[in-house]
């Protein structure tokens, strides 16, 4: 049957070839694309549906003309009766299709599979324009008034250099068709004030449109005072949405907000009293400052960093995660963050890392972001590229990534670099060294098996081959100009500080996933690249704001806003810093297994003499508080989400309960005969960093006695503080 399809190939005049007959790759793949029938819930399957199978869209298309021509032969392709072709019968529904009817006869999908099967169905004779990239007619739209529809057009750029008109073949969707919605054809229709993305795909990209609804509403702008870069890019962004911002937070809020976000703890009743007092109007910025110079900082950060990297102490297995292994490593982490070392050099160092996992800290890049016994080439690259580009690499292992611009030779050729790191015994037991192993044998590409060298991403030749290429990758990853790892590393630091990414998740970053505020992200990542990669200065950056400074009040259109910055978010506090919270308002500490009393929660990492592979979460009240069990690199290990279970912790477990004598404090109220006003004033302001309402002062006095006899009235008031939400998240 082959042969048969051949000689009419051949019999075909060479006009007709030339210019008539549609071409395999350039019209009969992508009509499967737009039909659906190489997505993954069809024939693009691993396994494919039905007995028939695709490469998910269409990533092979040498290994799909193969299943569609030769399999089955004179049954799906009948180029004899093109009409009585299987591929058109269950296309159109004559015949039993798990997919339905696809499209009818009149259809222009139709018309291209029948004369592409009545020519012959011939594979592509040369080599046809290859499609590079695609473009919108459109970059963004806004609806106002009356005006609720828009067609976007799709074009093709081919690596020819000419341009083609795909609207007809590209697939579309919307982020939040509750705001604007998107047909098969392109046509945009608003349908409620918000903003949200539209998104068209063709071949193996993809590119969005924004698109902004405006109120009808009258709307006047208020015109807060910006006080740098970031607020122009927010209340530019906000001001188009006809979205007004909350007003400043107040000097307490502000005080408890920085503190818990630059120190891990609340701030301390001096502290607070030395600030409130003080009426000068830059006091904002002066404990900003005095914060960022505090060790408390840098301990925070080593604390995140650590956890990203998923450094944990096992005295079992894997035995390259040795406890002393982990604590070389996170001292390393905690000197780089005390010292201010930049962070593309603090990367750098791990990147291009060899020798003792004793010894040489950073080297513990390799033994502990992926948790096994042997170095695992493609979860490592996975890791790392999700970890410090924010890109989730791992989608186009098996297949052209479906919802970012990577490829299946863009994901093995990353993987390259990681391929040749080994790890062999040392001097002592404990000790493993890494090393990059030239004689081992190359990547190998899934579809067809030829050797892959390193490529970083978005490159178009690999490198030479020289031996150890982690070099050339850190300099790549950390070079300057490098956008994907200077705005992961912004959208990570404003995350952490702001409740969400501009790109959210952080670890998602990819086409279809844009940023809310792309010239905020772009100008943030500026700076930082302009600081010379320097966390503090960030950080100074967006905490100076008014856009970290605002309330979390809503007003009449910030309601409903979750996304654009327009309000402070409430943000529950992270297990380790509701614990040292906890400990630090309450004047006693509490012991972690395996570490020296005196250890704060933040300066807390897992250590076990068992098995390390799982998850490990330490200490029972991390896990119940939702800390990352550093199962994997995602930022979805962190649970932030209030539960039955925490509620029932701080009502009873160990955490609370037995502190609320305050280490003495209570019983010197009692004795020293201190007033109930100003002990309840007292209690607020080491809990909540403020003072009580006239209301909850007057509630509280109606059942304190005056004098109490004991400590119990200030225990209780202690324990219902320390259990509100007020206390329990930022705000």
């Amino acid at each position: 049957m082959k042969h048969l399809f051949t000689l009419i190939t051949l019999l075909l005049p060479a006009t007709l070839l030339a210019e008539s007959v549609p071409s395999f790759r350039q019209d009969v793949m992508p009509v499967f694309f737009r039909a659906g029938c190489n997505a993954g819930t069809c024939h693009g399957a691993a396994k494919g549906k039905d007995g028939f199978m695709l490469s998910l869209f269409g990533y092979d298309p040498a290994g799909d003309y193969q299943r569609i021509v030769n399999d089955l032969a004179g049954r799906r392709v009948n180029p004899a009766l093109p009409e009585r072709s299987l591929l058109l019968l269950k296309a159109i529904g004559k015949v039993p299709h798990t997919g339905g009817e696809l499209f009818t006869t009149d259809s222009p999908h139709y018309r291209v599979l029948h004369d592409w099967i009545a020519a012959g169905a011939p594979d592509d004779v040369a080599n046809v324009p290859d499609t590079t990239g695609i473009e919108l007619t459109e970059e963004s739209l806004l609806f106002e008034g009356k005006v609720t529809r828009a067609q976007v057009r799709v074009f093709a750029r081919l690596s020819d250099g000419s341009k083609r008109d795909v609207t007809h073949l590209a697939r579309y969707h919307s982020n939040n068709p509750a705001v604007a919605a998107i047909d098969d054809d392109g046509r945009v229709s608003a349908a409620a004030a918000g903003d949200t993305h539209v998104f068209a795909r063709y071949s193996r990209f993809a590119i969005a449109a924004s698109v902004t609804v405006l109120k009808p509403d009258p709307f006047v702008w208020p015109n807060p005072v910006a006080h740098n870069y970031i607020d122009r890019h927010v209340f530019d962004r906000l001001q188009k949405l006809r979205i007004a911002p909350s007003g400043l937070c107040d000097d307490e809020t502000f005080l408890r907000r920085v503190t818990l976000d630059l120190a891990a703890r609340p701030p301390t009743p001096a502290e607070y009293e030395a600030f409130m007092a003080d009426t000068s109007k830059d006091k904002r910025s002066i404990k900003i400052d005095e914060l960022l110079a505090d060790d408390a900082f840098a301990d925070l950060w080593t604390a995140l960093w650590a956890e990203q990297l998923r450094v944990v102490g096992s005295n079992y297995a894997p035995d390259t995660m040795v406890i002393k292994a982990a604590a070389t490593y996170y001292e390393w982490i905690r000197r780089q963050m005390r010292e201010g070392r930049p962070l593309n050099e603090f990367v750098a160092e791990m990147v291009t890392a060899s020798g003792s996992n004793l010894a040489n800290g950073p080297v513990n890049l390799y033994t502990m972001l992926v948790h096994n016994v042997r170095v695992e080439p493609k979860q490592l690259a996975a890791d790392f590229s999700q970890v410090f580009l924010g890109v989730q690499l791992q989608c186009a292992e098996c297949h052209n990534h479906p919802f970012d611009r990577w490829n299946m030779n863009d994901y093995y050729s990353f993987v390259a670099f990681f391929n040749g790191i080994e790890r062999k015994p040392g001097a002592e037991a404990r000790e493993r060294r890494i090393f990059w192993d030239l004689a081992k044998p190359p990547v190998r590409h899934l579809v067809d098996d030829r050797p892959m060298r390193p490529k970083t991403l978005g490159s178009d030749q690999p490198l030479a081959d020289t031996g150890d290429p982690r070099p050339a990758l850190a300099a790549w990853l950390t070079a300057p100009e490098n956008e994907l790892f200077s705005r992961n590393l912004a959208n990570r630091i404003w995350a952490q500080l702001m409740g969400r990414g501009i790109v959210h998740p952080v670890d998602d970053v990819r086409v279809t996933n844009p940023p809310v505020n792309e010239p905020l992200l772009a100008d943030l990542a500026t700076h930082l690249v302009a600081s010379k990669f320097s966390l503090r200065d960030l950080v100074r950056d967006i905490c100076n704001s008014r856009t970290y400074q605002l309330s979390t009040t809503p007003n009449d259109t910030n309601r409903r806003d979750i996304r654009q910055f327009s309000r402070a978010y409430l943000r529950r506090l992270r297990a380790d810093v509701f614990i040292d919270s906890v400990v630090a308002v309450t004047g006693m500490p509490r012991s972690f297994s395996s570490f020296p009393e005196g250890t704060r929660a933040i300066d807390y990492y897992p250590r076990t003499s068992g098995d390390a592979v799982g998850p490990m979460f330490g200490d029972a009240p991390f896990q119940c508080l939702g800390r990352s069990p550093r199962g994997s690199v995602s930022s979805g290990e962190t649970k932030t989400a209030p539960t039955i279970s925490q509620a029932l912790h701080l009502s009873v477990g160990d955490t609370v309960q037995p502190r609320l004598a305050c280490n003495g404090l209570l019983q010197a109220y009692v004795k020293d005969k201190r007033s109930p006003t100003r002990a309840i004033e007292d209690i607020f302001v080491r809990c909540l960093s403020r003072k009580p309402t006239s209301e909850e002062l007057a509630g509280f006095l109606k059942i304190i006695p005056d004098p109490p006899a004991n400590t119990q009235p200030y225990e209780d008031l202690v324990w219902a503080l320390l259990n509100s939400t007020e206390f329990m998240f930022n705000h």
